[in-house]
């Protein structure tokens, strides 16, 4: 079969298995039947136990011949929905869903990328130290599957996810600190019409906290906001409780830190003040990272788009991804875009063409890994 056809019929296979998130257990197993029979050895985990996901974390590991730096490379195996029963078309070149459904590209393109650049590498019989291919589960609902990773199962210190919407050759080098909160608001009830001074009014107390809270894009690294807002019985009721959800994202540990302060003072300022009470839950939800250009993994990254004659522009995420928990964990670990547009939408899409590139990069990554240190 011709590899670009072989490519696509992949990605046809991998998405036309059901793998919404929690139920990731058969694609799983097609990946570990695709891995034996490309004799990789195959290492997986036990985490399915504690994070009541469908699958463990796999790593397939290709033993290469040079005596160089290992490389990982990662992608997710589970889908947002609508997810189930996938049928793919093609239309000059961009591959779609039919339309009712996601198309999954986000990440099954990574993964059929992946799988793609392994036979390559065994077809052209081109060199390579140690490449371990990780595939991790429930990515879509948390990062629960990365985050239950033993990470002394992976050999590699450094290596890319791939999972970034875009043209290749785009790399995110940052991503936020996720922190989400709840707050519950706490007043007195009382007739609005009869006697409200006899109330404390949760809306006055959320008015009151919120001139003082900064929300919307706050500079170029920084977000925040307030998603839900739940309270109140009838019209003539002093509203005596109010709930509300809230984040802040930022890819300064401080700045981020500082927002949740600034929250939690002025809620606790505001009800203080109106004599009424808050409940305030936060916490962090992801590590944010940012790689810089003299990191060994981006020379890597830089020579190997160079010598393909790929622009690499490094990009700001305001998203998390896999590559939050290897960063955390002490990974470098940029995310690569790989041609897949409009994701967790109906709407969404990938090229043949970008994910041809794709193959070519991590195969001339995989290539030009450096000679381990001593």
């Amino acid at each position: 079969m011709e590899t670009k056809n072989r490519l696509v019929q992949t990605f046809i296979d991998l998405v036309s298995i059901d793998s919404e998130s929690k139920d990731e257990k058969q694609v799983h197993e097609y990946l570990k039947n695709v891995f034996t029979s490309l004799n990789l050895e195959i290492v997986e985990d036990d985490s399915m136990a504690k994070t009541g996901l469908g699958a463990n974390n796999l790593i397939a590991k290709l033993r290469g011949s040079k005596n160089t730096e290992p490389l990982f490379f990662s992608s997710h195996t589970d889908t947002v929905s609508p997810g189930k029963g996938i049928e793919v078309i093609e239309k000059d070149g961009i591959l779609y869903s039919k339309g009712d459904t996601i198309l999954a590209a986000d990440n099954k393109a990574g993964i059929a990328i992946m799988i793609e650049a392994i036979r390559r590498i065994q077809e052209e019989k081109i060199p390579t130290g140690l490449l371990e291919f990780v595939l991790s589960p429930g990515e879509e609902i948390g990062l629960i599957g990365a985050a239950a990773l033993d990470m002394s199962l992976l050999t590699s210190t450094y290596g890319f996810v791939l999972d970034s919407d875009g043209p290749v050759g785009h790399v995110t080098i940052a991503s936020p600190f996720l922190h989400m909160y709840d707050v519950k608001i706490i007043g007195r009830a009382a007739h609005a019409g009869m006697e409200p001074e006899k109330g404390i009014s949760a809306v006055s107390i959320l008015a009151e906290a919120l001139s003082h809270i900064e929300t919307g894009r706050l500079d170029a690294e920084t977000t925040a906001n307030i998603g839900f807002i739940q309270g109140g019985e009838a019209s003539n009721i002093v509203m005596d409780e109010l709930l509300l959800k809230g984040e802040v994202r930022a890819i300064s540990e401080k700045r981020a830190q500082q927002l949740v302060q600034q929250m939690e003072t002025s809620f606790k300022q505001a009800a203080d003040k109106f004599g009424g009470k808050v409940e305030i839950s936060a916490n962090q939800m992801a590590t944010g990272f940012r790689i810089t250009d003299d990191e060994p993994v981006m020379e890597l990254l830089k020579e190997s788009t160079t010598h393909l004659g790929f622009d690499l522009v490094s990009e700001i995420s305001g998203g998390g991804s896999d590559a939050n928990i290897f960063n955390a964990q002490g990974k470098s670990t940029p995310n690569l875009s790989i041609g897949y547009a409009n994701m967790h939408t109906t709407q969404e899409s990938v090229s043949i063409a970008e994910m041809e590139k794709a193959v070519t990069l991590v195969i001339e990554l995989a290539k030009r890994t450096p000679a381990k240190r001593r």
